[in-house]
């Protein structure tokens, strides 16, 4: 099965120099855990929501934040992002991305163009949604 079939197409992009306020934005307004980082459109990175977690300050959303923790919602994009990631095109087959999973500590992999623009992304949640079994039914009796 090719990657195009079971990729999420059209993935949310942030540029480097965007700040981690509208990240955290993104994540808290949508419910996946990865955004493509670009440059001209070209992939450049990778960022989790993990990535953000660790740069943004705990107090914020709260009442006990300051304008120190307000200020960590400033940095750019480019002090935390995951550059030169693992990629696949989009005529890769599954057995590439397990391949990728399994020889890379990555969760996601970008899908790319020919010319390096992100087409879509794809999790290892998406891999095991293919090999799931059906649950067993209960018996009845």
């Amino acid at each position: 099965m090719k990657v195009s079939a079971f990729m999420t197409p059209n993935p949310v992009t942030v540029t480097l120099d965007d700040r981690l306020g509208r990240v955290k934005e993104l994540f808290d307004a949508h419910r996946f855990h990865h955004l493509l980082v670009v440059d001209g459109g070209v992939l450049v990175g990778v960022l989790s929501d993990r990535d953000v977690l660790k740069w943004v300050s705990p107090h914020i959303d709260s009442n006990r934040y300051t304008v120190n923790d307000e200020n960590t919602l400033n940095r750019p994009v480019h002090l935390v992002v995951t550059r030169k990631p693992v990629t696949l095109g989009p005529d890769a087959d599954l057995f590439d991305a397990v391949a990728l999973f399994n020889g890379y500590r990555i969760s996601c992999i970008p899908v790319v163009d020919a010319d390096g623009r992100p087409v879509g992304i794809v999790s290892w949640r998406d891999v095991l949604k293919l090999i799931k079994r059906p649950a067993a039914k209960p018996a009845v009796g």
